[in-house]
């Protein structure tokens, strides 16, 4: 996990079908750190949070069935 990063790690465990939990990706990104996992506070929690809300709505189901029409070519170009 190390070599991918905490970011990229998630992501596979949510495309593999696991529920997101906050406490799990922050752990997760507190370990590869070597830091005890309740080591996050204030800033730093809050923009861990907000890194884990948007790999969560990036690996939603609609999120990707939509990617999967982008890359088929079954939805216009959004890039004008």
């Amino acid at each position: 996990m190390a070599a991918i990063g905490a970011d990229a790690a998630y992501e596979l465990w949510l495309a593999s079908g696991n529920a997101p939990h906050f406490i799990g990706y922050y752990a997760l990104v507190m370990g590869l750190q070597g830091r005890p996992w309740n080591d996050c506070r204030g800033a730093e929690k809050a923009a861990l949070r907000a890194r884990f809300d948007a790999l969560k709505a990036a690996t939603s189901p609609s999120a990707t069935f939509e990617r999967m029409l982008d890359e088929i070519g079954l939805r216009p170009s959004r890039n004008g």
